[in-house]
């Protein structure tokens, strides 16, 4: 096996163009870590805001650094003391995060217990494309709302990434879904089986929504006041969480005032949610919409994409 590989690297903070294809040394698994040959890698909003100094920058620090987090292929090599996987696995995860994964590459190594299998109904980009989105739906819906039956959800901007898979485990909760959205994505959100969406282009959304238990921001404050709108549509003793730039401390003062919390989130990596959510795609109760799909070398254009908005699912890397 050849000790280099090809990655998209970035030596400075700018636009797409700082990010180039080169050839890099080729990871090796330590003790625990698995040596991942990626097939696919998923683009997402932290990715580009991380090019640009923002996002996860502040942890990465100075470039030069291999963007990405989500990755799906196949096992290569175990390091010492791995038992749950061998060469040959097919596995997707989200590796490191908020560390850096390098999934803009050829190859991860990563704790194999930061993947999981592949889910058997997906490819490889459709599989590259799910991680960090399913997992930050996940963390918020399941794990930090314990989201129920019968109650109430709110998701803003649920055609996007981690939208549509949130608004599909908020209904196999047994939630009532509400969700955000331009009017062109409503036919295909009812069918992920949103129960009541709404166009905030020509209303504002506390106009349109009352009594909800949870809201899922994915919008934030810096656009719109969003968050702190969303505490208005809050029954007493609902849950706001807001996921892009989480929350001010005063908007947690504001929610306490008002009888409701308000949380913010990172996704952390979770092999074994990862794994309750591969046997959810393989029973065809979770899907996931890849819109576009680029070549690895073509990263610097997928981010062009992703950043122009509006992006109905996600966008996949092809690495040949």
């Amino acid at each position: 096996m050849s000790s280099t590989m090809h990655a998209i690297v970035q030596d400075s903070f700018g636009g797409p163009e700082v990010l180039r294809l080169a050839e890099v040394p080729r990871p090796a698994p330590l003790p625990t870590e698995i040596l991942v040959r990626v097939h696919a890698a998923g683009v997402n909003p932290v990715d580009w805001k991380t090019r640009q100094g923002g996002g996860m920058a502040g942890v990465l620090g100075e470039p030069p650094f291999i963007l990405g987090w989500d990755v799906s292929g196949v096992v290569e090599e175990t390091g010492f003391g791995v038992t749950i996987f061998e060469p040959g696995d097919e596995v997707f995860g989200m590796p490191w995060f908020p560390r850096q994964a390098g999934a803009y590459a050829e190859y991860v190594t990563a704790p194999a217990r930061h993947f999981a299998r592949k889910p058997r109904a997906f490819g490889h980009e459709a599989a590259a494309g799910t991680p960090l989105a399913v997992l930050t739906a996940w963390q918020s819906l399941v794990d930090t709302a314990a989201l129920g039956s019968g109650q109430r959800v709110l998701v803003h901007a649920a055609a996007g990434g981690v939208g549509h898979l949130a608004v599909q485990l908020a209904r196999h909760a047994g939630a009532y879904v509400i969700g955000t959205a331009s009017a062109a994505r409503h036919d295909w959100l009812r069918s992920l089986g949103v129960d009541e969406v709404i166009d905030y282009t020509t209303i504002s959304f506390e106009e349109a929504v009352r009594d909800v238990d949870v809201v899922l921001d994915l919008v934030g404050d810096s656009h719109d006041r969003t968050s702190t709108r969303s505490l208005e549509v809050l029954r007493p003793g609902g849950l706001l969480i807001a996921v892009p730039s989480g929350v001010a401390p005063e908007l947690v003062e504001r929610a306490r005032e008002r009888g409701v919390r308000a949380t913010g989130i990172l996704v952390e990596p979770d092999g074994a949610a990862l794994a309750r959510i591969a046997e959810l795609i393989d029973k065809g109760e979770l899907s996931v919409e890849v819109e576009d799909v680029f070549p690895l070398a073509e990263a610097a254009e997928a981010h062009r994409r992703g950043e122009r908005g509006r992006t109905r699912g996600k966008i996949v890397l092809r690495v040949p």
